[in-house]
């Protein structure tokens, strides 16, 4: 796994041994970054369910002023540090040792207004229902905030985050799993 553009461009990044975790694919990280390549210029980002960090690291080599990192396994937490270090994002980057829930509530008052969240949890569990339905009401986010999740092919999120007062933006699918933005209504 590689960061693919802006400042620190091919860096190589560590990732997680563990089965727990599902880097994401260079190629699907390129694609992403291409929907996003006009959302990303000096904004607060927020990788919930980070792993190894290259989805938040690679919005700040592209720009991103601060990205925030949320996981709760300390092989995660490791990795994205030793990653924003090789990185020297150190700066940039915040990690947040955390199970979500705990993390997007403590984020309530800290100074934050994301731009873009990203999340790419555990597949199949209903961790990013439950994330959104936080986030509906916090005030880091706004109807300009754009809202991605990464999921299983078959996972069919719409009607349950449009019930959580959230619009579909667009679907990317991918051979083996799909990008699914959102925006507030």
């Amino acid at each position: 796994m590689r960061v693919i553009a802006g400042t620190a461009r091919s860096l190589q990044l560590k990732t997680v041994d563990s089965m727990d975790t599902r880097p994401t694919q260079d190629r699907i990280k390129e694609t992403l970054f291409n929907i996003l390549q006009f959302e990303v210029q000096g904004i607060d980002f927020l990788d919930l369910f980070a792993g190894s960090g290259g989805i938040g690291i690679e919005a700040i080599s592209r720009g991103a002023r601060r990205a925030v990192f949320v996981d709760n396994a300390p092989k995660s937490i490791r990795c994205i540090e030793e990653n924003l270090t090789h990185c020297k994002f150190t700066e940039e980057g915040v990690v947040i040792a955390s199970d979500y829930m705990s993390a997007l509530n403590r984020l309530q008052n800290a100074g934050y207004h994301f731009s873009v969240v990203f999340m790419d949890p555990p597949y199949n569990h209903g961790f990013e229902r439950k994330a959104m339905d936080i986030l509906h009401d916090m005030d880091y986010v706004d109807e300009h905030t754009l809202f991605i999740i990464e999921a299983d092919l078959n996972d069919d999120l719409t009607d349950d985050i449009e019930a959580l007062g959230y619009t579909l933006v667009r679907e990317k699918l991918y051979k083996t799993n799909k990008h699914v933005f959102f925006r507030k209504k």
